[in-house]
């Protein structure tokens, strides 16, 4: 198990339980992993999700840290996003 998903996983949480967020969302994090958002419960398990969030280790920090804005992630190519872009959108307000 990474260190950076297990870190990664508690901000998270915090973030979930801080605004209510209650959309199924994925982030497979390359070579690494898979952080799931899903009933307001944060996993580092596996799952299917309306969304899911591709990046590498590095961006996912920035992303739950507030070093990076969702959208100039995306904008510059740092993650890809499948399926709903509602939800992503969602996300996006609750990391930045």
């Amino acid at each position: 198990m990474s260190d950076i998903l297990e870190k990664a996983k508690e901000l998270m949480m915090e973030k979930v339980t801080e605004t209510g967020f209650d959309g199924s969302v994925k982030f497979d994090i390359e070579d690494t992993g898979v952080l799931r958002i899903q009933d307001g419960a944060v996993s580092l398990e596996d799952g299917e999700a309306d969304c899911t969030i591709i990046a590498d280790a590095d961006t996912l920090q920035e992303l739950v840290s507030g070093d990076l804005a969702p959208t100039a992630a995306f904008m510059s190519g740092r993650i890809k996003i499948e399926g709903d872009m509602g939800v992503a959108m969602k996300m996006s307000s609750l990391l930045g």
